[in-house]
């Protein structure tokens, strides 16, 4: 397989042509991974001219997804080739990465997203990839988190307890399932170091999250989380969280969640097979 890039005003368009196998899966995430290097987080795959693709690369492609979004960044294809979007839509892989017919459309849903990210008044829970979350215990947010470096508050339009009465931070979801939360935290505005911010979500903390779920689409889910595992970044923390009071529609719908993904890796790997 081969892959350039062409490079647009608002994103970059990777060019796929051949077979995408294992065999090529760390080429394109070294391409990836130097575009996100190079401050390039939002990139559009088109695969029109891609004849061959099995599960290792389908893998390569989720994980790509997730790797642009913790960057800040998104990930569309486009023109996928009729055997590509067959083997796609089969096992439900474009229900993480939305397919478009042409790069000027993929382009313009990558711009749309941050714009509603990002735009005036635009809650961030809007972010699909967001997690927001915030500290069970006031105090310890006092002791951490200033007045002047507290991000304003916001009404929870779904609750409007918790997260609308005192500081809440915005990570990145990289991980879920029906015991445990995934996410990174860069700190936002505040000032924290990385070290910090590891003192701060402690193993044993508790936490209130507000999160989407990828594959459902259903309102806003919440739960109260306690910190198991927790890794210091360069760039920030990456956080493990055990699930704890948790209602049972929400505990239903991560368990859907878990289920969907598993399924999605089962058709994977029939892919490679039958392919």
């Amino acid at each position: 397989m081969r892959i350039s890039a062409e490079a647009r005003d608002d994103y970059t368009i990777l060019h796929l042509r051949g077979e995408f196998d294992t065999y090529y899966c760390p080429l394109f995430q070294k391409e990836v991974a130097s575009l996100v290097e190079a401050g390039s987080a939002d990139v559009v795959l088109n695969m029109r001219m891609v004849k061959f693709l099995n599960s290792t690369a389908m893998g390569a492609i989720i994980r790509a997804g997730t790797k642009l979004s913790e960057s800040g960044g998104q990930l569309a294809i486009s023109r996928p080739s009729s055997f590509s979007r067959e083997v796609m839509e089969k096992v439900g892989l474009d229900r993480l990465v939305p397919i478009f017919d042409t790069d000027e459309a993929a382009g313009e849903a990558i711009v749309a997203g941050h714009k509603t990210q990002t735009g005036a008044g635009a809650p961030p829970e809007e972010d699909e990839s967001a997690i927001l979350f915030t500290l069970d215990d006031p105090e310890r947010i006092d002791h951490f988190i200033p007045p002047e470096e507290r991000t304003p508050k916001i009404t929870n339009p779904v609750h409007g307890h918790s997260f609308g009465e005192r500081w809440r931070g915005i990570g990145r979801m990289s991980g879920l399932d029906t015991d445990a939360v995934r996410f990174t935290w860069s700190g936002g505005k505040t000032s924290l170091s990385p070290f910090e911010m590891a003192q701060m979500l402690a193993v044993g903390t508790d936490l209130r999250v507000k999160f989407r779920l990828p594959l459902l689409k259903r309102g806003h889910c919440e739960a109260l989380v306690t910190v198991h595992g927790l890794e210091e970044r360069p760039d920030g923390v990456k956080i493990s969280a055990n699930f704890g009071e948790i209602d049972d529609e929400t505990r239903k719908a991560v368990q859907q969640y878990s289920e969907d993904m598993a399924f999605l890796k089962q058709e994977l790997r029939k892919a490679t097979e039958s392919a």
